[in-house]
Parts: C-alpha cells; structure tokens; sequence
C-alpha cells in the first residue's frame, strides 16, 4: 500500500499509518462512561424513587448482576476491542518510524508488563499493602497484550484459527468443569443464597463463584502474599477472563486490518456491520439455547460475541459519520479524553475525592446543593467530570498524552 501525503477522500481508504477519528471518539466515549461513574446515578435514584428516568439511567451505569448486557457493561469489552482495532495503525507507524519488528517486539512485552501492573497498583489504593488482583481491565488487557501484538503479524487464517480455538477451548474449560451440586454451599463462596439469578441447566457450569476461573484464583491468587487468603471475588470476576478477552481484543484487529484495506469506505462499513450482526446474533442464539450464558463478569464466549459484535456496529457507526461524511465538530470533547485514555483511566480512579474537597475548601461545603440537597450526587459528579475534562484538554493542547 502506497504511504499518501494528501487526506483521503470519501471513496478512499486513509493512509495506512494515519490515526482515525473516530477511532479516537469511540475510544472517548467509552472513557466518558468510565468517567461518568462519578454522577452516581444509583443514588439519583434513590434520591427520586418514583422517577422512571432516574431508575433507568441508574440501570445503565450498573453491571448486571450475572446474565445480560446494559450501557456499563460496554466499558470494558469495547476498551479492549479497540486496542486491537488500534494495533495495526501502531505497527504500521512504528515501522514508517524505522522501528524494527525486535524494537515492537520488546516494547509490546513491556507494555503488557507495565499494564498489568498498573491495573494492581490502581487496585491496590487504599488498601494496606499490595493488593495483587489481575481483573481490572488494564491487567486483563496487559496480560494478552504481547500475544496479540504476536498475532498482528500473523495472517487471517492463523488469526481467525486463534479466535476459534480460545472461544472453543475457554468453552471446553467451564463445560469439563462439574457444575455445582444442590448441595454446594454458595453463601460460603459469596453468594447469597436467596441470590436470583443462577443458571439453570447445562448453564449452570457458569455460575458465580463455582467455576473453573474461580477455582483457578482461589489456587494462583494465594502464591501472592496477602492480608488475608483469597476466597472469592465479590462480583464473580477472574484473572482468567484475560483468555476470552484476548479474543475480543483479536476482534478488534480484524476490524483495524479491515479499516487499512484497500477497498472503497462503504465496503468497509458493510463488512464491518455484517461482522456486527453476525456476532451479535451468535453470542446472543449460545445464551438463548442454553449452550453457553452470555455473562461479562466471567467473560464467557458468548459473551464475547456479543460484546465483540455490538463494538463493531459502534465502530462500524463512528467511522460512517467522521471518517466517510466528515461530521467530526461534536465528537470534539470525545477526542480529547479518546487521544488520552490511559490518563483519563488514571485520572478517574486517582482524583475524584481531591477534587471534591477542593471544590468544598475553596467553594464552602454546601457547593454541590445549590440545586437542593436531592441533586447533590449528580451536581458534584458534573463538577468532576468538567475538571477531569478540562485536565485531558490542557493536556491536549499542549500534546501531552501518556502512552505505555
């Protein structure tokens, strides 16, 4: 493929090393949701019992509890699948730089490295001593960085090979696994036992805290020193879901690699939709047959699927609107905190309690009441997401992006 100087046209493909926008504003509007925890919506609606509008919004920025999918169950699958869409312009670019494939090589391992352990140091604030824990979402993705960036060299068929072989082989894993008895003792594995939302059937081998993901923690976690032995993760999560989100990060490079092909741009977005669907209805037609419940918690491959199709008709519908008709002004804000992510990431686990007491120092302790004590919550979340924002954009102007 031909490096171009000039911006490509409509019909055209961009240059291979270029950096899309809307890769950018996808991956910021995934950081704003993130971000967006901080207008705790779930105490709106307590606040305001009897709001329809209130409830549903607080629904969204909760994880299900088990089976299914809402808004905030997005994050992460979507975070993951754009590191994939995003390695094919890195490779391209490096190499444009006279990098060497030894030089990428050595720095994807760092960068695994340096994710992984920025995930623990991230869950580890506040607590007593390290807490070493590997499923928060920078340590998932670190933990198969250096493998994909493997694959990214690798051809379609050997990829597409991969892909099969993690979603058959993670599914085997859980399947081969016994399913819990009537007579397993869920309350002693952190689960109630009036909790509603067991799987029935051929399903049940991907209950909560009764699996093999979870059995594998309970072994690997403990080699770790810790204040006490590791029994089980509140919310059912597992550092063995690195495996399946490998597979949705692979299916993200599929969709850059589609993104740098030489083919007219709404062919393109015809193949990527077409993807979209298809998975979408895979992962979705596995949870509905009962051959395999569509849960993010533990990453199952069904889960996959669908999170995997769903990011490709929202990237599939980014690239539409910036990319081929040119409406980039809206997605402005987005960019910023998109171009910026891992700082964003940081910024929202670190800072949230800083600014809220500086806003209180300097502006007296009642600041976030101006509109009644009911509004406080989501007054104060505006207040910190408008100063995390306005952080990324100085950064922005003075292109200051931190990169791993």
């Amino acid at each position: 493929m031909s490096s171009e100087t000039t911006p490509p046209v409509a019909d055209e493909p961009a240059p291979k090393t270029a950096r899309l926008d809307s890769i950018d504003a996808y991956r910021g509007l995934v950081m704003f949701l993130m971000m967006a925890e901080a207008l705790r919506l779930g105490a709106m609606a307590k606040n305001f019992p009897e709001s329809k509008v209130w409830k549903f919004l607080a629904e969204q920025q909760s994880h299900v509890e088990w089976v299914g999918c809402v808004v905030h169950d997005m994050i992460q699958p979507s975070f993951s699948f754009l590191v994939g869409v995003a390695l094919p312009f890195s490779i391209a670019s490096r190499a444009a730089k006279g990098q060497s494939k030894r030089q990428m090589t050595l720095h994807a391992l760092w960068r695994g490295l340096v994710l992984v352990l920025l995930g623990v140091f991230l869950r580890s604030v506040g607590k007593p001593q390290t807490n070493w824990t590997f499923e928060d979402t920078l340590s998932q993705i670190g933990l198969g960085y250096p493998i994909l960036f493997w694959l990214g060299w690798q051809s379609r068929r050997v990829q597409g090979g991969a892909l099969a072989a993690i979603l058959l082989g993670y599914w085997l894993l859980f399947a081969a696994y016994p399913a819990p008895g009537t007579d397993f003792d869920f309350p002693a594995h952190g689960v109630a036992a009036d909790w509603p939302h067991h799987p029935t059937g051929f399903a049940a081998h991907w209950d909560k805290n009764s699996n093999p993901a979870w059995a594998f923690d309970h072994w690997f976690l403990n080699l770790f020193p810790r204040e006490k032995a590791f029994e089980y993760n509140r919310g059912g999560y597992a550092t063995l879901s690195f495996i399946p989100t490998l597979a949705t990060m692979l299916l993200g490079l599929l969709a850059g690699q589609a993104l740098r092909e030489q083919r007219p741009s709404w062919n393109t977005v015809g193949r990527l939709v077409l993807a979209g669907v298809v998975a979408t209805a895979a992962g979705w037609g596995l949870g509905a047959v009962g051959a395999c419940p569509v849960v993010k918690r533990i990453w199952t491959p069904s889960w996959t699927l669908y999170s995997g199709g769903l990011c490709f008709l929202i990237l599939a519908g980014f690239y539409t609107v910036m990319d081929i008709l040119g409406w980039k002004g809206w997605a402005f804000p987005l960019r910023v905190i998109g171009m910026n992510s891992i700082a964003a990431y940081v910024l929202a686990h670190l800072v949230e309690n800083f600014i809220t007491e500086a806003f209180r120092t300097h502006l007296g302790s009642d600041v976030f009441q101006a509109f009644g004590a009911p509004y406080e919550p989501f007054v104060r979340g505006v207040g910190i997401l408008s100063i995390l924002w306005l952080i990324l954009f100085w950064m922005y102007r003075r292109q200051l992006f931190l990169k791993v």
